[in-house]
């Protein structure tokens, strides 16, 4: 249940994180009723991922994600976490254009709930995430393997691989932090790499699939929770398999209609008797009526 005396996590808190060597659990979530699950499980910060195209949405990439569904599942996300810091996750073409375009729908994300935002790219990006810091708007960079250039990058590879790679994805940290970003996910890069950067930078990095050096860890909820059974990328550990156990929930519910098993009395309202005092129109908490 929530804790009334945890305190909301803040920007801050995660340098403070960082500089006392505590890891930093990041996990994404589109809606109240997760982030509720994730927040009273001490998540550190929630971010409403534009990867809701392909897990909620079931698109092949997140390019198609619009900025008023993010701020749709923005809402909702905050609705439901009153301790997590929430970063809301800028899609593809909000941001790119002009930085104009990027102060105005990054200030949408805090208007809608959001307490930061997210964008890709290292340092063509830089002077974007400046202007944002510079007016208040917190920004999370991510570098590395960035999902809005998978046709740029020919597909979901890994970078960072060769000597040159490597070197041009600590360039984007390095330009990202000096922008004056708080933060940065480092994805689908080598461990080692993910452990250079970590030590070179004075902001938290976050990893996904970049290996156990980085001061902190984000994984798609729904990979996480075993909801995408066709989807196994090797850095996704799966701590349930939330798919199979819906589906067998499903079809035990299917059966049961089907040999009338359900509704049971339990689950039926007794006709009115002339005893009765309660007004039948009346509803009480929950989401329907109760005897």
């Amino acid at each position: 249940m929530t804790n009334p005396t945890r305190a909301r996590i803040t920007v801050p808190t995660l340098a403070q994180k960082k500089a006392r060597g505590e890891r930093i659990s990041v996990l994404t979530a589109y809606d109240a009723t997760f982030a509720r699950i994730f927040d009273d499980a001490g998540i550190d910060v929630l971010l409403v991922g534009d990867s809701l195209g392909m897990v909620v949405q079931g698109l092949d990439s997140t390019l198609p994600v619009t900025l008023e569904e993010m701020l749709y599942h923005t809402r909702a996300v905050a609705r439901g976490a009153p301790h997590a810091l929430i970063v809301g996750d800028m899609p593809f073409m909000t941001y790119q254009a002009s930085e104009e375009d990027a102060l105005r729908n990054a200030g949408r994300f805090l208007q809608n709930g959001a307490h930061a935002v997210k964008l890709e790219g290292g340092v063509p990006m830089a002077s974007a995430i400046a202007r944002l810091v510079a007016v208040g708007i917190p920004v999370m960079a991510h570098v590395g393997l960035t999902p809005q250039s998978v046709h740029a990058m020919g597909g979901f590879k890994v970078q960072g691989k060769t000597a040159g790679d490597a070197e041009r994805v600590l360039a984007d940290a390095r330009a990202v932090q000096e922008a004056g970003a708080f933060s940065v996910v480092l994805e689908g890069v080598p461990q080692d790499l993910g452990a250079r950067i970590t030590a070179a930078l004075t902001i938290p990095t976050i990893g996904i699939g970049a290996g156990k050096d980085c001061d902190g860890q984000v994984l798609v909820s729904y990979d996480m929770l075993g909801l995408t059974p066709n989807l196994r990328p090797k850095f996704v550990k799966r701590y349930a398999e939330l798919f199979e156990t819906a589906r067998a929930a499903s079809v035990a519910y299917a059966d049961e209609i089907q040999r009338g098993v359900f509704p049971g009395p339990e689950h039926s309202f007794g006709v009115a008797k002339a005893s009765d005092t309660k007004p039948v129109t009346e509803i009480e908490s929950g989401y329907g009526p109760k005897d």
